[in-house]
C-alpha cells in the first residue's frame, strides 16, 4: 500500500501543553544527573536472542567499572534466568560493590511485586521498580479501566510493595526505595498524571531523605522533544511536596529525538535519567547513556562516570547485544572522528599543528575543526581521525605521513603526493589504509631503497682552486668563503659513476657533479626538519628541483642523523624520480658524456689513491674504489 496523499485523516497530530510561564527554555545544564543503567533489563529484553547469567554478569561488571551506581538488573517475575540473576548479585560475596544500587522491575500486580521482592532479599540496596499504563490508549484498549480504577490500582500495588519491603521486619537489613511509572507518561493527560503520583505518593509516605522515584516515560515518543519538557514541567509544578520525589526520565527514540527529549526535560526538573549504552532498546530504542555524558563532557560538565576506554564498552555491548555499534553512532562509532574531505582533514591538521607548536596541554581549552572532543579522552587515537579515500585532499595523507614517519611535508609536496594518493585509491576504488599510504611515501620517494641511485661514497673538501684572502699575522687560513668541491661515487642502474662538482655548498656541488653525467637539475625549493630529540635526532630534507631547459619539477627527500648526507639522499631521491619520469625511462641510464671527470678531477683521484689502477673514467665506470680507504693512504703519505 503506498503512502496516503492526506495522512492528517489517519495520523493527528500530538496536542501540545498549554504552559505559558515556562521556565526550562532559559536553564542549562550544569550538573549530571542520577543515572540509571537498564541494559540488562530494558536492553535486554529487546534482543532477539536475551543475555544468559554469564553475558549479564560480564555486562553488569562493566556497568559498575564506568561508574553507574544504579542498575536495572532484570525482570525477575518475567523468567527464572532474571530471577536467578538477582539472587546471584544478592547471594555471591563481592560481586555487587556497596555503594549500587540494585533495580528491579515488576508490573502492578501483587504477585508478580511478591516475587519481584523476593528476588531482591538480603540485597544491601535495593529499588524496587512497579509500573502501570495510565494513557488513555492503555487504559481502553489494554486494561478496559477508567481513571478511577486505574488510581485505585497503582495505590494497591504501592502499599503492598510497601508491606512487603519497609514494613517488614524480615527485610529490615535491607535499604529501600521505591519507583513508580506511569507508564505511556507521555500520552497520559498531565492532569491524571499528577493524580495518579500523588495517590501513590501519599500510599508510599516518602522522606526528604528516602523520596520516592517518579519515572516519567514517552514510553514511545509521541511529539516533538519541547513538548515533552513542557509535561515535565508541569509534572514538577503541579506536584505537592518537591522534596520527596526524584522526577526520573525514560525516553525512548521513536521520533529519533530521545537525547533532546532528555537534555530538556533534564531544563525542565528532572533529576535522573534511565537510558542503555549506545542506545539499545524496543523498537528505535532508549535514550544513549553515552551521548548524554559525553555531551555533558563536551560542555565541561563531569558525568560522573568514564568513558576512557570506549573501545572496551563497544566491545562488552556489541558482544552482549550481538548488535554492532553504528559506524557513525555519536561519540562510539568507528567514523565519527573520522575525515575525509580534503577542507576537512586539512583545518583538523592546522588545528593539531597550532596544539603541538603552543605545548598544549590537557588543562589548555579544546579549540579544533570539527572534532569536539579530544578522540585521546575516550581512549582514542589521533592515527584514526584523518583518513583517505578518492575524495581527500592533500591534508589527509600529509597527516598519517606526519603520524607515521614524523615528516612535515611541504605544502608543495603535499599536493604532488595527493595525486598519487588519490590516483591509487581510484584504481582500488576504496580508502586506503594508513600502512598502504606510507608505503606510498616510501616508494614514491625512495626512502627505503633507490632503484636507480645509491650513493657510494663521497668527500666534501674545500676546493682550493682560488686562493683565499691571505690571512692576519698569527691566524690561520679563513676558507669559509671558498667554494666546496664533492667528490665520490655514485651507483646509478647497477653502474658505478666516479663523479665532482664544485659550488657554494654540499648540496650544490653534488648538482654539478650530477651534471657532468646529463642530468642538468636545479634546486629550487629546499625545506628540513629534525626527527626526534637528543642523540638520536635526525634531519629530514625536502628538496623540488626543475630539469634545465623544460618546465618539470620533481621532489626528493632525504633523511639521515648527518644534515649533509640528508640533503644529498634527498637530491639522488629527485633524480631517481627525473630519470625515470623521462621517456623511456626504463632503460638502463648511461651518460651522455664520454669523459665524466675532468684532468683536475682525475689527478685528484690518483693523488688520492697514489695510482690510477682500476679507476675507469672514460666511461664512468668505477670498480670498487672506496674513498675511505684513498682518504687514509692519502693521509699516511
Amino acid at each position: 500500500m503506498p503512502m496516503l496523499k492526506d495522512p492528517s485523516k489517519k495520523y493527528k497530530p500530538f496536542k501540545p501543553l498549554n504552559l505559558p510561564n515556562r521556565t526550562w527554555p532559559d536553564k542549562t545544564i550544569d550538573k549530571a544527573p542520577r543515572w540509571l543503567a537498564t541494559d540488562l533489563r530494558d536492553g535486554n529484553q529487546s534482543l532477539p536472542d536475551p543475555m544468559d547469567g554469564e553475558q549479564k554478569y560480564r555486562f553488569f561488571k562493566k556497568l559498575v567499572e564506568i561508574g553507574y551506581k544504579e542498575i536495572e538488573v532484570s525482570f525477575p517475575s518475567a523468567s527464572q534466568t532474571d530471577f536467578d540473576f538477582t539472587r546471584r548479585l544478592v547471594e555471591e560475596p563481592g560481586l555487587t560493590p556497596d555503594d549500587v544500587w540494585l533495580q528491579v522491575l515488576s508490573p502492578c500486580r501483587e504477585d508478580l511485586i511478591r516475587r519481584t521482592v523476593d528476588s531482591l532479599k538480603g540485597a544491601k540496596k535495593a529499588i524496587l521498580h512497579i509500573y502501570l499504563a495510565t494513557s488513555p490508549c492503555f487504559r481502553r484498549i489494554v486494561f478496559n479501566m477508567d481513571r478511577q480504577k486505574s488510581l485505585e490500582m497503582a495505590v494497591k500495588c504501592t502499599k503492598y510493595a510497601r508491606s512487603i519491603t519497609k514494613d517488614d521486619p524480615s527485610c529490615a537489613g535491607t535499604e529501600w526505595q521505591f519507583e513508580f511509572s506511569p507508564e505511556t507518561f507521555s500520552d497520559t493527560e498531565p492532569d491524571f498524571a499528577v493524580e495518579v503520583c500523588e495517590a501513590v505518593k501519599a500510599a508510599w509516605e516518602p522522606t526528604p531523605e528516602n523520596p520516592i522515584i517518579f519515572n516519567l516515560p514517552a514510553t514511545v515518543e509521541m511529539s516533538t522533544p519541547n513538548v515533552y519538557a513542557d509535561q515535565i514541567e508541569y509534572f514538577c509544578t503541579h506536584m505537592t511536596e518537591r522534596a520527596k520525589f526524584v522526577v526520573s526520565l525514560h525516553p525512548h527514540n521513536d521520533r529519533g529525538c530521545a537525547i533532546a527529549a532528555a537534555e530538556l526535560a533534564q531544563m525542565a526538573g528532572a533529576q535522573r535519567v534511565e537510558g542503555t549504552l549506545f542506545g539499545n532498546g524496543e523498537r528505535t530504542g532508549n535514550v544513549d547513556l553515552v551521548t548524554l555524558a559525553l555531551n555533558l563532557y563536551t560542555q565541561g560538565v563531569s558525568p560522573n562516570v568514564d568513558f576512557s576506554d570506549i573501545n572496551s564498552v563497544i566491545k562488552v555491548v556489541e558482544e552482549s547485544n550481538k548488535i554492532p555499534v553504528n559506524e557513525r553512532w555519536p561519540y562510539g562509532g568507528s567514523l565519527v572522528s573520522v575525515a575525509y574531505s580534503g577542507s576537512h582533514q586539512d583545518a583538523i591538521k592546522k588545528g593539531f599543528k597550532i596544539r603541538e607548536d603552543a605545548k598544549a596541554t590537557d588543562d589548555d581549552e579544546w579549540v579544533m575543526p570539527y572534532l569536539p572532543l579530544d578522540p585521546q579522552d575516550i581512549g582514542r587515537n589521533y592515527e584514526a581521525v584523518i583518513r583517505v579515500n578518492s575524495q581527500s585532499g592533500k591534508g589527509g595523507a600529509a597527516w598519517v605521513i606526519l603520524r607515521s614517519l614524523e615528516l612535515d611535508l611541504p605544502r608543495a609536496l603535499q599536493i604532488e603526493f595527493s595525486k598519487i594518493v588519490q590516483k591509487e585509491t581510484e584504481a582500488l576504488s576504496r580508502e586506503l589504509r594508513a600502512s598502504e599510504i606510507v608505503n606510498l611515501f616510501e616508494t614514491a620517494y625512495h626512502l627505503k631503497s633507490n632503484p636507480r641511485f645509491n650513493l657510494i661514497d663521497y668527500n666534501i673538501t674545500t676546493d682550493r682552486s682560488q686562493s683565499p684572502a691571505p690571512p692576519e699575522p698569527g691566524k690561520a687560513l679563513n676558507t669559509k668563503n671558498l667554494k666546496r668541491r664533492f667528490t665520490g661515487i655514485i651507483e646509478i642502474d647497477s653502474l658505478q659513476h666516479a663523479i665532482t662538482g664544485v659550488g657554494p655548498g654540499a648540496l650544490s656541488a653534488l648538482a654539478a657533479a650530477l651534471c657532468t653525467l646529463g642530468i642538468d637539475l636545479d634546486v629550487i625549493d629546499y625545506k628540513e626538519h629534525s626527527i626526534g630529540l637528543g642523540r638520536d635526532v635526525k634531519a629530514a630534507t625536502y628538496i623540488l628541483c626543475s630539469a634545465a631547459g623544460s618546465d618539470q619539477q620533481v621532489w626528493g627527500v632525504g633523511i639521515h642523523q648527518d644534515v649533509v648526507q640528508g640533503s644529498l639522499i634527498a637530491l639522488l631521491s629527485a633524480a631517481s624520480s627525473f630519470l625515470t619520469s623521462k621517456a623511456g625511462s626504463p632503460a638502463p641510464f648511461r651518460p651522455i658524456r664520454s669523459n665524466s671527470l675532468t684532468n683536475e678531477d682525475i689527478q685528484a683521484l690518483e693523488q688520492l689513491s697514489g695510482s690510477n689502477e682500476g679507476l675507469a673514467v672514460s666511461s664512468g665506470y668505477v670498480p670498487q674504489v672506496n674513498l675511505e680507504q684513498l682518504t687514509k693512504q692519502a693521509e699516511a703519505q
